[in-house]
Order: structure tokens, then sequence, then C-alpha cells
């Protein structure tokens, strides 16, 4: 083989190394890319758990200490379950707050409330009372199960 096409062929390979070099360069680093911002993702939603497990527990105390209305600890408890463990919200006792949520979920709230005519709202009031009234042992129940519950 002539010494000018051994040359040509060496000079030929060394560009296809480098080509592939670059390439392996450039995918490594998108994967590390990669891998930095799902770290940072799992990191995010870690701590957002963390402190979705917080509330409940916070929320949890303030049911226990009379601190918050049922009715609305309910709607709050089976927001925060929904995200953190939903398996919870069809197992007793937390069923209950599913229960209340779907008893009252069609009730308004916050602004609503104010646009709303005023008897509308006392019969709605008087409805989430009796509702609260009806579940109030079984949510108090619920509430210290959840507080003292392990979130894994």
């Amino acid at each position: 083989m002539p010494r000018g096409l051994q040359l040509v062929i060496i000079a030929i390979g060394l560009v296809a190394i480098a080509v592939l070099l670059y390439f392996i360069w450039r995918q490594s680093k998108a994967i590390s890319e990669h891998r930095l911002r799902q770290k940072k993702t799992d990191e995010f939603q870690a701590k957002r758990r963390d402190e979705m497990i917080e509330s409940i527990r916070i929320i949890a105390m303030a049911v226990e200490e009379d601190q918050v209305e049922y009715s609305e600890a309910c709607l709050r408890l089976k927001g925060l379950l929904d995200y953190v463990a939903p398996e919870l919200l069809e197992k007793s006792p937390y069923r209950v707050f599913q229960v209340v949520h779907d008893k009252i979920q069609h009730m308004p709230t916050h602004r609503a409330r104010q646009g709303t005519d005023t008897k509308f709202v006392q019969k709605m009031d008087k409805e989430r009372f009796a509702v609260e009234q009806a579940h109030s042992d079984e949510v108090r129940r619920a509430a210290t199960a959840i507080r003292h519950h392990r979130f894994d």
C-alpha cells in the first residue's frame, strides 16, 4: 500500500475518532445536566412532600385543639392526602375526610360566599354544621390517627 494512502487512511481514522469523542463528550455533558436537573427536581418534590406532611400534622393538631372547623379541616386534609397518600382516604379511620369532603364540596367558600345570597349561605352553613356534628367524633379520631401516622 502506498505511503500517501496510508497517511490518508490514518488521517480519516483520526478525524473519525475526534468526531466520535466530540459526540461522546456532548452526550456525557447532556446526561450530567439531566441528572443534575433530576436531582434538583427530586429534592424539591421531597421537600414539598415533607411540607405537606407537616401541614397535615398541624391541621390535625388544630382539630384536636378545636382551633379549626371540622369541615374546613376535612377539605384541607383531603386535598393534602390526595398528593401525599391517596390510599389512606380509602382506609378507616381516614375515610371520614373523604366522606365529609364529598358532602360539603358543593358549598361556596371564601370569595364565592361573598357573592352569594345571605339566605343561601345560612342554609349551607346549617347543612355544613349538621355534617360536622354527625361526623365530629370520627373526624377527631381520624385527626389524632393522621397526626401520628408514619408517612414513608
